[in-house]
């Protein structure tokens, strides 16, 4: 097996100079074969509040540039163990939620049937449908840990079916995630009724609280994760506005009384033994952000998501 291209050296090149892909990797162009790619997919035509978060992955990327090769937390160098690349952006239509859907399922099946498996940055939470559709075709039901401060299970908004807070609704519907294995972490705030909690127990999630946070510690509530999705295929959604506003502003609607970037960190990296297949880290819209807060913290993230890939591909090598 050849050598993974790693990123730039930054004793040679300043993280401020050279091109602003992820965590400033080579470009899917640059190599033969990736086993990981850092895609992103700046859409939010199906936000309800504020809009922006077309500008996260560019934002991401350009905060990731201080992002270094070796992982301490998870005991990982990521870009060592396997070919990561940041495979550019899958470009979708900004007019018409439906045809974007589509188009961002034909763009991440071709990453998936080539066995690349996807870091996705949003973006709006709408596009974690057609990515959880294309994983579906691979892998059969996904287990998924959904870290958001809202349910995402509502029906519709005003009639459209597509939106940032119904994928997983449609998911459900569509036979997409093993409801024995799906949770929401980190959810508060304001609901339109409690009927909102009841469909989503109907659905089959799991529910941990931003406050089950506080009160029972990161360890108990990734044990308790690591337990109820055992070896399934696992997709990980985080939704930026998990973390409280004081940890990322920069987001379309933010709820006060949420979890810490450390709290978010630390319950990703409690998942290193499962079997990651996919993820995303939507939601971040820079133009509410300051000193780039959010998007550090979703470049963190991303690379989090990054490492728990790469020790998954060393346990799936043997190594």
């Amino acid at each position: 097996m050849s050598t993974p291209i790693g990123p730039t050296d930054s004793s040679l090149v300043p993280r401020f100079a050279g091109p602003a892909t992820f965590a400033r990797l080579p470009r899917i162009d640059q190599v033969g074969h990736a086993d990981a790619a850092v895609v992103g997919v700046p859409f939010d035509t199906g936000v309800s509040y504020r809009p922006g978060a077309r500008f996260g992955p560019s934002a991401i990327r350009e905060a990731s540039r201080l992002l270094r090769p070796y992982h301490p937390g998870l005991e990982v160098a990521p870009f060592e163990r396997f070919q990561v690349v940041d495979g550019g952006d899958i470009p979708v239509n900004p007019y018409s939620v439906g045809d974007a859907v589509e188009t961002l399922d034909q763009g991440a099946s071709e990453f998936v049937d080539a066995g690349t498996r996807l870091v996705t940055l949003g973006g709006d939470h709408t596009i974690a449908l057609p990515l959880l559709r294309s994983l579906y075709r691979k892998h059969g039901p996904i287990a998924m840990l959904h870290f958001d401060a809202h349910l995402d299970t509502w029906d519709t908004y005003f009639g459209e079916p597509y939106t940032h807070g119904t994928p997983f609704r449609r998911a459900v519907e569509e036979g997409i995630l093993d409801t024995e294995a799906i949770a929401h972490v980190g959810t508060r705030g304001p609901l339109y009724g409690k009927r909102d909690l009841e469909e989503d127990r109907r659905f089959g999630f799991g529910i941990v609280t931003a406050a089950d946070v506080m009160r029972k510690g990161v360890d108990e509530i990734s044990d308790a994760l690591r337990q109820r999705i055992g070896n399934r295929p696992l997709y990980v959604s985080v939704d930026i506005d998990v973390l409280d506003p004081a940890h990322a502003p920069g987001t379309g609607t933010p709820e006060a009384g949420g979890i810490t970037s450390r709290e978010l960190l630390e319950m990703l990296r409690g998942l290193c033994d499962l079997n990651l297949v996919g993820a995303d880290v939507v939601e971040v819209a820079p133009a509410y952000d300051h000193a780039q807060i959010t998007s550090t913290a979703a470049s963190h993230v991303a690379y989090d998501l990054v490492g728990l890939l790469a020790l998954n591909h060393s346990k799936r090598a043997g190594s």
